[in-house]
């Protein structure tokens, strides 16, 4: 009986999903029925949200997003694509190029996805249009630029993955460096044959002098990325306090030297971090409920048993990567990592994946996730960004897609890409 029930309930849950209620509140509703169902007690559920997020670590997952907001604000981001596009606008595309290098540069300071594309997106959306390009692959180029934000360290989600697994919040963040390039420059070869094909974008003459300005003037923003990168692997930082020092850094650069932040723009700044924070934390703390109950429920062994009759090391790790992109395609990437990622990732180890190759191939499999309808987070910020229609933008997302795919299957094949930056790091 207590079985017909759970599906029940989850089935509640997927008609609340197909008529557009927020992850968060479906995930809540599974939750506290399925307490009642299994004699999970209310006051252990009230106890288990708060327990859940009361760790210190995670609260480098605020400050990561207060940074991006900051860097946006004081106009450092926008620094960063001058900078991109004086290197790269010589060539055709460069333009586009130069978006999806900001991307993963901004990536290295925000650690978010949805704020790599939103902030990016803004800033260089209008000059993609006018600079020819067309405006529904000017839209996908950016949401798929933003698929790094998670990849390249620092990361929320690797903060999270950690937290959960374990493990070394720093040895991951070192080992997305190399994936997140190799995604960066695939995505680039992409725009560059697509822009060559139809003729897209303006030309612009290399100019050394343009690029030695721009880039000096983008020191603050590579700055900001030392903070973080080298405070962490120098054992200076902890992620969290990167985070924080980060974000200081930021505030006071955009108050005194960019001056494009005025004290009284400060409580605006906090008040929409803490608006995106507080989607965040409750989402985390309902998740890791549901992760409970499902290992009480029997989840984890009942996955392990569909693996016993598989033989190989690809073909679980391929069947891994399919659970992990089809869960990708409906949910956002925190319910994903806290749900699925304690009952995969035991199975990975018992075949002998490395825990941090594995922690990467998860991840990169929940970024790509970001532009795989009918979820696709990147996709509904790029359509709010730019004010295309969703569907309008997702035939262009299709190369994108293809080429992080291939990417992603480099990053199953070669487990040096994501073990050997920790293995000589000495975290």
């Amino acid at each position: 009986m207590e079985g017909e029930l759970i599906a029940l309930i989850s089935v509640s849950a997927i008609v609340l999903f197909v008529i557009g209620v927020p992850i968060f509140l479906i995930i809540a509703h599974w939750v506290l029925w399925t307490s009642v169902v299994t004699d999970f007690t209310l006051a252990n559920l009230s106890l288990t949200l708060f327990e859940g997020i009361n760790f210190f670590g995670l609260l480098a997952l605020p400050l990561f997003i207060l940074t991006g907001d900051i860097i946006n604000a004081a106009g450092i981001a926008k620094r960063l694509t001058d900078f991109a596009y004086a290197m790269l606008g010589w060539v055709r595309g460069g333009l586009g190029l130069a978006a999806l290098a900001a991307c993963g540069m901004f990536a290295a300071i925000s650690g978010s996805n949805a704020a790599t594309t939103a902030t990016i997106g803004s800033i260089m959306y209008k000059d993609l249009k006018e600079g020819r390009y067309d405006s529904r692959f000017s839209a996908a180029t950016l949401a798929s630029g933003g698929v790094v934000g998670i990849i390249i360290p620092p990361s929320i989600i690797f903060v999270i993955y950690g937290f959960l697994l374990n493990l070394p919040i720093g040895d991951l963040f070192m080992a997305g460096l190399l994936p997140g390039a190799l995604m960066i420059v695939g995505m680039q070869v992409v725009c560059l044959v697509m822009s060559w094909k139809f003729g897209w974008g303006k030309i612009i003459p290399f100019q050394l002098g343009n690029c030695v300005r721009t880039g000096f003037r983008s020191y603050l923003g590579f700055a900001a990325i030392a903070i973080v990168l080298l405070g962490i692997y120098g054992g200076i930082f902890s992620p969290t306090e990167a985070a924080a020092m980060t974000a200081v850094f930021g505030l006071v650069a955009g108050i005194a030297i960019t001056r494009e932040i005025k004290l009284r723009d400060v409580p605006k700044i906090l008040l929409h971090s803490g608006q995106i924070a507080g989607l965040l934390v409750p989402l985390v703390a309902v998740s890791i409920v549901m992760q409970q109950i499902l290992s009480i429920i029997g989840a984890p062994a009942f996955v392990a048993g569909l693996f016993d009759g598989i033989g190989g090391y690809y073909a679980t790790l391929f069947i891994c990567m399919a659970m992990i992109i089809v869960a990708g395609c409906f949910l956002e990437s925190v319910p994903v990592v806290i749900i699925l990622a304690p009952i995969l990732a035991p199975i990975a180890y018992g075949i002998g994946v490395d825990p941090v190759h594995f922690a990467i191939v998860f991840v990169a499999g929940t970024a790509i996730g970001f532009i795989t309808p009918p979820f696709g987070l990147n996709l509904f910020v790029a359509s709010s960004t730019t004010g295309l229609p969703f569907l309008r933008i997702v035939p262009f997302v299709v190369p994108y897609f293809i080429i992080l795919m291939l990417a992603w299957f480099a990053i199953v094949g070669i487990p040096a890409l994501s073990t050997y930056l920790p293995s000589i790091s000495g975290m």
